[in-house]
């Protein structure tokens, strides 16, 4: 059996694979798409992040794949109706980095709130702007919307309660005992918006949700408002989110993720001009803890899928 690694995981969970499988694990090959579609015809499974595209052309390319495996929860990058149709078994590493995500949204929510985390520079440089940054705000009493309330967003809930946070959701795909037993409100669209002081993001990208946050969404926040987006950058736009950070619609936005990543130039040229906004590099979910769990997961289910065909041959 022969397995190709396409992005970064933990090292240690190729121990995971057993001895007589040929893994080719080369986590800058997302960088080079023909040498990848070159690669991958001999392949029975592959494992990728959220970078490799893993469209109808790397499928026709990789006429042996069975298994594909993704580190991570979101599969917009794969072509999951072409790997239907062609019985291409799709893993992802459910719940493997909920942790990490969340303990960054609330990471993000309390350092815009209080808005007085960046000023080592000033100061080391002879400044001392305490009254400038004393104007920062505890979250205390504050309302935070979740837009969607799958895992991720329910870890988060349990952290803002804790924190004295009064925790709002809407999802219509989620029952309402789900809401009830965490002590979170559930809400319609419009009324969630109107009364968050943070809104954060947890919804999968889709036709639907493609853009959803434009100027009508932004303009029916709570005017003021925080943003975090951790899910899709294509959930946003950018242009109606530089808009309501200029104007002061939104007070604030954390973004992990981007429609282009690394920043395309329209990103670059709109973000560099926004005010009180923080951008990282897609990383909530990447801390050393999630991505051994992630990466072992993943080892562990292709391996026992690939196994469990050899056997079955």
């Amino acid at each position: 059996m022969k397995v190709l690694i396409t992005e970064f995981m933990d090292t240690d969970a190729l121990s995971i694979f057993p001895s007589d499988f040929e893994v080719v694990y080369e986590p800058d090959l997302v960088e080079q798409r023909e040498r990848l579609l070159e690669l991958v015809a001999d392949f029975d499974a592959l494992i990728v992040r959220n970078r490799t595209r893993v469209d109808r052309e790397l499928l026709d390319q990789g006429g042996s794949l069975r298994v594909i495996g993704r580190l991570g929860v979101g599969l917009d990058n794969i072509d999951l109706e072409t790997c239907k149709a062609r019985s291409i078994t799709v893993i992802p590493a459910t719940g493997a980095n909920t942790l990490a995500v969340a303990e960054y949204v609330i990471t993000a929510l309390l350092m815009m709130v209080r808005g007085c985390f960046f000023s080592t520079a000033d100061m080391i440089s002879g400044g001392w702007p305490r009254t400038q940054l004393g104007q920062g705000n505890e979250v205390v009493g504050k309302t935070l919307g979740l837009l969607g309330f799958g895992s991720i967003a329910r870890e988060v809930a349990k952290r803002a309660t804790a924190l004295g946070l009064k925790v709002v959701a809407f999802d219509p795909w989620v029952c309402s005992e789900s809401f009830e037993s965490l002590g979170v409100v559930e809400a319609d669209l419009d009324s969630l918006l109107s009364q968050v002081d943070i809104l954060s993001l947890h919804v999968p990208l889709t036709d639907q949700t493609h853009k959803l946050v434009d100027q009508e969404f932004i303009s029916a926040i709570k005017p003021g408002a925080y943003l975090i987006n951790t899910a899709r950058g294509e959930l946003v736009d950018i242009v109606a989110l530089s808009d309501a950070l200029e104007s002061g619609q939104l007070s604030g936005a954390v973004l992990d993720v981007f429609e282009s990543e690394p920043l395309s130039q329209n990103e670059l040229s709109l973000f560099e001009t926004c005010r009180n906004l923080i951008l990282t590099p897609h990383v909530a979910g990447v801390t050393h803890e999630a991505n051994e769990r992630v990466s072992f997961m993943i080892a562990t289910e292709v391996s026992r899928f690939l196994t469990g065909e050899r056997q079955n041959a």
